[in-house]
């Protein structure tokens, strides 16, 4: 006697389970496309992206969406997260490279470059960052980068050691987010020079 014929959902690869509902891979595979198209349309726009926009690019309903990113804000951090992590991993080449100090402007001058991308998703980076619906995580990895720059440039002399690194991360937000999307990037330049001068031991001149 011949064997049973497959089940549907063995006929797909197991793609689905026997309710006809995607597995895990499936999810997880939807989940980085709507990310990585999110974060093509952020990047692309010059104002707020519409959710069901960003779904149908993606190729999916935007129920799809809704079930990963529940919120507008939960798909921008998620954006923001994949993307900051390049930056906060520049931390350790930077400081292998120069010192701390001209390491740590030289990021601030990269996490600047990577926030001026977000035209698409700053309303909502901005709004989510003052009443605190960003996810506390991306905040964490941002104060732990700065952590390891004080900490090295203190033990150098050329930045100051009574600094808590959550403090400059406020700072940095603070400049961020309060400059207009198409302010001139010397103003930033100027911004992100009186931080670090802010930062150097009280006396010190400014690293060549």
């Amino acid at each position: 006697m011949s064997p049973p014929e497959a089940s549907p959902a063995r006929k797909s690869g197991g793609t689905s389970d026997v309710g006809g509902r995607p597995t895990r891979r499936d999810a997880q595979r939807n989940r980085e496309k709507l990310i990585a198209t999110a974060q093509a349309a952020f990047a692309a726009a010059d104002g707020p992206v519409a959710l069901e926009a960003i779904a149908r690019q993606a190729g999916v309903g935007i129920g799809t969406l809704y079930r990963h990113f529940p919120t507008r804000e939960s798909l921008v951090d998620a954006v923001y997260a994949s993307e900051l992590a390049d930056v906060t991993a520049s931390v350790s080449a930077l400081l292998a490279q120069h010192p701390a100090d001209v390491a740590f402007r030289a990021w601030m001058g990269r996490y600047a470059t990577f926030v001026a991308t977000k035209h698409g998703m700053m309303e909502t980076l901005r709004a989510g960052f003052a009443a605190g619906r960003i996810a506390p995580p991306s905040r964490e990895r941002v104060t732990a980068a700065i952590a390891e720059f004080l900490e090295r440039g203190a033990a150098a002399g050329v930045l100051r050691p009574d600094v808590d690194p959550d403090d400059v991360t406020a700072m940095l937000v603070g400049v961020f987010f309060a400059i207009a999307a198409d302010a001139p990037r010397e103003q930033v330049d100027r911004l992100l020079d009186l931080v670090c001068d802010a930062l150097r031991p009280r006396g010190s001149g400014a690293a060549g």
